[in-house]
């Protein structure tokens, strides 16, 4: 689904706030952009769940007058983002992806919506998710090919940003909600340090394992979002009081000395397609001596597992409640696994939470000898849609940990659709993952 590159929905979010800074892009054209090619997109794309143009509007209008006035301006000042219809907003609707909060509007904006609109960003509306962030397909389709899923669960801000309805978009990542999609719809897709970005005011669906990520065309957008919404949240449990990496500058930095890269020989490796597993091993064989080939242990495969049953027993426990009561509103889908996460011993619940804190403390020392992991994003190309959203395996071991983790659309399968590169990186050490993509992305060129 191309796009005239000349039109201002079409600029990045650097490109397009730099404008606005100058005064030669208002806020007001630039959201009128994105909502005609909304209006263009929507019909085959579903990506939205609430949009509101003559809000959006009134937003833009807010920051152009802000401009003229010489006041300050936010490092977003003018800058339309969708976010993920998982996070609430004070003045949308917030309805989860299920008819079982239909119609539910929160009375507060969550703290990345406050970041947002301190940095002066225009919320646009919000985007489709699948049914309570999980697993079952919502209606957004690819924007490379519409009989495509997109990937899941943050489907429709991906959509949103491939189409070049929005520059950026927020969704969250809790097994490869973030990293899955941005690879099936070719945009970089970033998920920080777990604690970078404050939860608040997000469906929590896994207090352990939920985070937050972000959707761009460029790497430096992924990372100047990213700078926006993290900080320290005291009603958060896992968000930390300490200073944070400077994302965009690690984006834009140039390289000291050549980075040291590994590659995990994973047992799931063989859920790879033919295209999938060719382009990465021209990418690990373009970058030479730079990357050492590492065969994962039984105990790191493990891992996996150590996953599902933490999210599994999480979820029961947060939507108790509304499974409980809405049994009949569940999809065929999600009531298997809640029966099945219904089952998970507290003892078992308590044993995977030990592993998951040791396989941290394992990766700590790791990265002394590394500067990231090079893996895959995705199994391949995005399925058929009504064929799921694709297999999560290829992310679950880092946000499992917490792991720094971003998608690179560096490739494409042989249906002509994206396949990405996934780089991951030490805990709290962002800025250094970010400039060793860049190299990686200036090397491969």
């Amino acid at each position: 689904m191309s796009h005239p590159a000349l039109a201002p929905n079409a600029l990045s979010a650097v490109e397009a706030a730099d404008k606005i800074r100058k005064g030669s892009l208002s806020s007001v054209d630039l959201v009128k952009s994105c909502l005609a090619r909304i209006d263009e997109t929507e019909g085959q794309l579903h990506a939205w769940a609430h949009i509101d143009a003559d809000h959006a509007l009134a937003q833009a209008e807010e920051m152009d007058a802000i401009r003229c006035a010489g006041r300050p301006l936010g490092p977003l000042h003018g800058i339309p983002v969708g976010l993920k219809d998982i996070i609430d907003t004070s003045d949308f609707p917030t309805e989860r992806g299920t008819s079982i909060f239909a119609g539910r509007k929160p009375d507060n904006d969550a703290a990345i919506v406050e970041r947002l609109r301190e940095a002066g960003a225009v919320i646009m509306g919000k985007t489709v998710t699948t049914e309570f962030a999980f697993l079952h397909p919502a209606e957004t389709r690819n924007p490379h090919n519409t009989e495509h899923s997109p990937g899941g669960s943050s489907s429709g801000s991906a959509a949103a940003v491939a189409a070049f309805n929005v520059p950026l978009a927020i969704g969250t990542q809790t097994n490869g909600s973030v990293i899955r999609p941005a690879s099936f719809c070719g945009t970089f897709g970033f998920k920080p340090t777990r604690g970078v970005i404050s939860r608040r005011g997000i469906l929590q669906t896994s207090a352990s394992l939920d985070q937050v990520g972000v959707f761009g065309r460029t790497l430096e957008d992924v990372a100047l979002l990213t700078d926006v919404i993290g900080g320290y949240d005291s009603s958060d449990p896992l968000s930390y009081c300490r200073p944070r990496p400077q994302m965009q500058a690690g984006s834009k930095a140039e390289i000291g000395v050549e980075p040291d890269l590994v590659w995990f020989d994973a047992p799931y490796n063989d859920r790879l397609t033919d295209d999938a597993r060719n382009g990465l091993d021209e990418v690990v064989n373009t970058l030479g001596a730079r990357v050492e080939r590492v065969t994962i242990s039984e105990n790191m495969y493990n891992l996996v597992d150590v996953q599902r049953i933490i999210h599994e027993y999480e979820i029961c426990k947060h939507l108790d409640k509304e499974f409980t009561d809405h049994w009949d509103k569940l999809s065929t889908s999600l009531q298997p696994i809640v029966e099945r996460g219904r089952q998970i011993s507290d003892a078992q619940y308590e044993d995977a939470l030990e592993v998951m804190a040791s396989s941290r403390t394992y990766f700590d020392e790791f990265f002394h000898d590394y500067d990231a992991i090079i893996a895959p994003s995705a199994a391949g190309e995005a399925p058929k849609f009504g064929n799921g959203t694709g297999d999560p395996v290829f992310c679950t071991i880092w946000t499992l940990i917490g792991l720094p983790s971003l998608n690179l659309p560096l490739l494409v399968g042989s249906n002509g659709l994206p396949i990405g590169v996934q780089l991951i990186g030490s805990i709290e050490e962002d800025d250094r993952l970010l400039r060793t993509a860049n190299w990686m992305i200036n090397t491969l060129q």
